[in-house]
């Protein structure tokens, strides 16, 4: 596609979070004329803003692994390009392993990640280990992994930076307004409907995040995306003394795993994933989580037990049945572009999934495009199961 002059806008995007704002951006500076519109009062409304900040390539995904790769170029080189400071750091990640289970899916999953994704990742015995992280509950550690070149950024900082570039780019941005219809004509998308307006376009990307099953709907087209709810919650500030995310994938009790890290500014970032599985649009925080989650934290970091916790929130997964991510063009309908399901990595997938959205856009893609479009494509069977969701 290249860009139009006989239609209100080129594209229009439906979501302006984690993925829909820094798609806006890389379309503009493209050359398309972008409308954005989302029900929230402002930019990263949904889901974004209960994001805790994590960016990771070390996944067990090809499709994961090479859109997280180069949103970590972005993120990584993003104040020298923009000049916006959003708060990355590159502290790693490191997987811990207390049980030769966990040694076992960790270790499998390295050989696959440095041969066929070229990866800085490493296995650390027991005292390599707490060498590199010294806080470590040593009793029964048997090792773990470490990704240097993997950290984290501010989730606020970082979609407000892609807002105000996109806007200085020519984006316009309507807040308040969810799609109501989308407009089709002999099979091909023409334009949305608001409660305010209606805007014309030949291409319309359903970048909603959560939503986005009723967004699908709208056009007739079934989206394989589920709520689910998480919680997380922060701490007060203190000295530095934590450089990588800890993650800790032994299930338990109510949980399949959790993870924790220290923010830039010396706050405790901590979630876990609930098991089984909170499906639903439910938001409300519970009693549970904090008893539950401090628990698995301190057997893990001794250290942590006198922080004192500040606030707590729940957020929405998007979640896909195999825990890969949908990015593809609807069969129902043309023109309708499905950028959806990242299971709770679209701040760490937005801006690498958001330079393919340009390619498939424009029709060049690459080789290694087309074998991750393979994987996340909206008509998979959905059998597989990703291991590091």
């Amino acid at each position: 596609m290249t860009p139009s002059s006989k239609t209100n806008y080129d594209i229009i995007i439906i979501g302006a979070g984690s993925l829909g704002t820094p798609t806006a951006l890389f379309l503009a500076n493209a050359g398309y004329r972008v409308l954005v519109l989302d029900s929230g009062a402002s930019v990263g409304q949904g889901s974004n803003k209960k994001a805790i900040g994590g960016i990771r390539a070390t996944h067990s995904d090809p499709a994961k692994v090479r859109l997280c790769q180069r949103s970590i170029e972005i993120f990584s080189t993003w104040k020298e390009t923009y000049g916006d400071d959003i708060e990355w750091f590159q502290g790693g990640y490191c997987f811990v392993a207390y049980r030769e289970r966990e040694e076992k899916i960790l270790k499998s999953l390295i050989e696959k990640q440095r041969r066929d994704y070229q990866l800085n990742i490493d296995w650390y015995d027991h005292e390599d280990l707490l060498h590199l992280v010294p806080d470590l509950n040593p009793r029964n550690l048997i090792g773990g992994t470490f990704s240097p070149e993997d950290g984290s950024i501010s989730p606020l900082l970082s979609v407000h930076s892609f807002y105000s570039q996109a806007i200085k780019a020519g984006v316009h941005f309507k807040f308040h307004e969810p799609v109501t219809a989308i407009n089709i004509e002999n099979g091909h998308v023409v334009g949305v409907t608001t409660p305010l307006d209606s805007y014309e376009s030949n291409y319309v990307i359903n970048a909603a995040g959560s939503w986005s099953r009723e967004v699908g709907a709208l056009a007739g087209v079934n989206i394989e995306v589920h709520p689910d709810s998480h919680e997380a919650a922060i701490t007060e500030a203190v000295s530095h003394f934590l450089d990588p995310m800890i993650v800790d994938i032994r299930p338990a009790e109510g949980s399949s795993n959790f993870y924790f890290y220290q923010h830039l500014t010396g706050q405790i970032i901590f979630c876990i994933t609930p098991e089984p599985q909170a499906w639903g649009m439910d938001q409300r925080e519970t009693s549970n989580f904090l008893p539950m989650v401090t628990k698995r934290m301190l057997e893990v970091m001794p250290k942590l037990k006198n922080i004192r916790v500040r606030r707590t929130w729940r957020g929405l997964y998007p979640m896909t049945p195999d825990g890969y991510p949908i990015i593809g063009w609807a069969k129902e309908v043309e023109g309708f572009l499905q950028v959806t399901g990242m299971c709770g990595q679209g701040l760490m997938l937005g801006p690498g999934t958001a330079e393919l959205v340009v390619r498939i856009i424009q029709g060049k893609t690459t080789p290694d495009d087309r074998e991750i479009l393979a994987i996340t494509s909206p008509y998979r069977d959905f059998t597989g199961q990703e291991m590091l969701k």
